[in-house]
């Protein structure tokens, strides 16, 4: 644990659920954990009783990648945790493929179609995740991918192939997505079970990234958006080049700053917690910190995102963490570029550069 998640209070303990199991963290919702194949080994999902039209059943929030070994651990929750009840809804905090990945297969019933249920999710990260789930999109990967990050400072040749062939990164997890979807947008209410939730839209990690705040559960799930361990990605990829996204994530924060202190944070990485204030003002503190590394290096000298990496990131990367690494840094840069505080300049290398 680092000195920072000494300041939040974690009710749970270091209790964490196995695939394939549930644990109730309060009254009619569950807490599901699933692993990936990446650094961050592992997303939380959220299984909450509801009730549609009459009928009694679960909403599901977030999925997981599209994987056999997810699947398995569906089918099994299906079978053995639902109470012989089906599931109603597939709600989406935003599209990222381990948020998204089985989505539809899950509105589809899974293995056996047992249900067929609607996709709840904002209108940004349905249409990007139909962009980038059909090939049309890169971001992680792919010859936009790499032509981006080569304008940005990155000459290693094995690095940039490797870009390149991660052109079906995005649609290996995220394999197929639902025809139709219902509009989730920022203060909907949506009553789930025995409470209402309100929609908390915030930007800068996805385009248009969902929380769910209960005041009457006392319960935030917060996506990506709020994380206790570590600080969310916030990237400029190829598909918005010359995006703002850090500044506009620094603006969402404060849609949760009203919330009560006490309220129970349901993360997507990391364990539930309580103190979503002291988090906030870490978050904050944590990208004042690297701002400042950032106007301090361009002081010195022109600098690129590659440039910037290992300032920011004191650490050995692989190419799936050196993208994010990359976007973060661009995401950095940025925010002082368009705050006026930087000039970016061209090379004739073709590398863009920043200097105060």
């Amino acid at each position: 644990m680092n000195p920072l998640e000494h300041q939040l209070d974690y009710p749970f303990g270091d209790t964490l659920v196995e695939p394939a199991a549930t644990l109730e963290v309060a009254p009619g919702i569950y807490w599901v954990r699933m692993p990936l194949p990446f650094a961050l080994d592992h997303i939380n999902l959220w299984l909450l009783r509801d009730e549609i039209d009459g009928r009694q059943g679960w909403t599901v929030i977030d999925c997981g990648i599209a994987s056999d070994v997810i699947r398995g651990h569906w089918e099994s929750i299906f079978d053995t945790r639902l109470q012989g009840l089906p599931v109603l809804r597939t709600l989406v905090t935003h599209c990222h493929p381990d948020h998204l990945g089985l989505a539809d297969w899950i509105c589809n019933g899974g293995a056996r179609e047992r249900w067929k249920v609607r996709l709840w999710i904002s209108l940004g990260d349905y249409m990007l995740g139909r962009v980038m789930a059909a090939g049309d999109g890169s971001n992680a990967g792919g010859e936009g991918a790499a032509r981006h990050f080569a304008r940005h400072g990155v000459t290693d040749p094995e690095a940039l192939e490797k870009l390149r062939n991660r052109k079906d990164y995005y649609s290996n997890l995220v394999p197929s997505m639902p025809s139709q979807y219902r509009r989730l947008r920022e203060g909907d209410k949506v009553t789930i079970g025995a409470h209402e939730w309100r929609i908390v839209t915030g930007y800068g990690h996805s385009p248009e990234h969902c929380a769910l705040f209960s005041e009457s559960a006392g319960v935030l799930i917060s996506g990506d958006m709020v994380l206790p361990r570590i600080s969310t990605n916030v990237s400029v990829f190829d598909i918005e080049p010359e995006g703002d996204p850090l500044a506009l994530y620094l603006e969402s924060l404060g849609r949760y700053e009203s919330m009560p202190a006490d309220t129970l944070v349901l993360p997507s990485h990391g364990r539930p917690f309580r103190g979503l204030h002291t988090r906030i003002e870490q978050l904050r503190t944590h990208h004042d910190a690297r701002l400042a590394e950032v106007r301090e290096a361009c002081a010195r000298s022109p600098q690129s995102a590659a440039d910037i990496v290992p300032i920011m990131f004191r650490r050995q990367l692989d190419i799936h963490q050196m993208t994010f690494a990359m976007g973060e840094a661009l995401a950095h840069l940025h925010l002082l570029w368009h705050a006026g505080e930087l000039v970016r300049i061209q090379g004739a290398d073709g590398v863009m550069r920043f200097r105060l």
